[in-house]
């Protein structure tokens, strides 16, 4: 068998059909399978990320590392106001009690004894 430049190849028309055929097909095949993979992976990849972040919010919320809602701060403030007034009330208490006033008996000072 001499092989050279003008050495004829002969191939019926559908074997080069079915090898065109099952080359587009395999192509296909390796595009979408590497596309589903990559998808697979960015998604996996978000995933950790949100999962990371979720850890960190879970643990410097409830610390006050990350801020606080404004529904927090105007709380508060109102039992900042509270307790003042709370303490305020207390030492009048006290020196009505301390001063005696002609006014309370020995169950009135009982009645005030809020310790």
């Amino acid at each position: 068998m001499d092989i050279s430049d003008k050495t004829a190849v002969t191939i019926p028309l559908r074997n080069l059909i079915a090898l065109i055929g099952f080359t587009v097909v395999s192509v296909t095949g390796y595009v979408n399978m590497t596309s589903r993979i990559a998808s697979l992976e960015n998604g996996q990849n978000i995933r950790d990320v949100e999962i990371g972040m979720n850890s960190e919010f879970r643990i410097k919320w409830p610390r006050g590392e990350l801020g606080a809602l404004p529904d927090d701060a105007e709380q508060n403030l109102r039992l900042q106001y509270l307790e003042k007034n709370v303490d305020e009330l207390v030492a009048t208490v006290d020196r009505l009690k301390d001063h005696g006033s002609a006014n309370f008996g020995l169950q009135d000072k009982k009645f005030l004894d809020v310790k």
